[in-house]
């Protein structure tokens, strides 16, 4: 392989579309070559932005309408009038009137818990779309910060990470791609480096290889990032040796 074909495949590596020898060329490249490291760097950040960018937010109503049409409960439409019978039939139509309204009773009462329980799920499912949304327009205005700055970090596996930052917003984004899956039990949890001393910064979806995360707190005073495999839930401080350090870009 050329060298002049490796200056072509900043874009296919930025979309992981190289095969795994020609990730592995690429990757020794790039400890030789500053230009491609930078422009890999600025089409991997773009990569993301456009990820992103597809997301579309629901309309205002959607909210009521959910909640009210869970809610409404379909009735069957009135038949036809009822003949008027005598003697054993009158007493055989009230007996099935009773058991009829018995059941009744007893579907409405169902019916109510269901209500209520379909009423929650759509109350936790909104919260979450709402936490989803926020989160979503803070990576992106990250991402289109002016100043915003990047940096690729090589991780186990033939992963890899991108730093994005922004000073004026004070806040950071961390890009993932083709990262393992943590152990059962345990969770990627990212940390702010604050001149050695490390400062929780969030926890990674353990189900997701590609991922974009907003780091939990200011980036003002942090020199950089890192990243450690912790227990579920997380911990206070690294129990573990960090999979990288990555310096936030100047």
């Amino acid at each position: 392989m050329t060298t002049a074909e490796l200056h072509r495949m900043t874009g296919a590596y930025a979309l992981h579309a190289l095969s795994d020898e020609e990730r592995d060329a690429f990757e020794r490249h790039l400890t030789d070559c500053e230009p491609c490291t930078q422009e890999a760097a600025e089409l991997c950040a773009t990569a993301a932005r456009l990820g992103l960018a597809v997301s579309v937010t629901p309309r205002r109503e959607m909210r009521e309408q959910v909640l009210r049409r869970i809610t409404t409960v379909r009735q069957d439409s009135p038949g036809s009038p009822v003949p008027v019978r005598s003697g054993r039939a009158r007493l055989r139509a009230r007996l099935l009137s009773r058991w009829t309204l018995a059941a009744c009773l007893a579907a409405a009462a169902a019916l109510g818990g269901t209500t209520v329980w379909q009423h929650q799920r759509a109350e936790d499912a909104l919260g979450q779309m709402r936490r989803a949304e926020q989160g979503t327009a803070q990576i992106s205005a990250v991402l289109a910060a002016p100043d915003a700055r990047n940096r690729v970090a090589k991780l186990a596996g033939g992963a890899t990470g991108t730093v994005v930052v922004s000073h004026e917003r004070d806040q950071a984004v961390f890009l993932a791609a083709g990262m393992a899956h943590p152990p059962t039990g345990k969770v990627y949890q990212l940390w702010f480096d604050d001149g050695g001393s490390m400062r929780s910064a969030g926890l990674m979806d353990p189900g997701r290889s590609d991922q974009a995360v907003l780091l939990q707190g200011a980036v003002d005073g942090a020199s950089g990032m890192g990243v450690t495999v912790e227990p579920a839930g997380g911990s206070k401080q690294p129990t573990t040796s960090p999979l990288a350090l990555v310096n936030f870009p100047a």
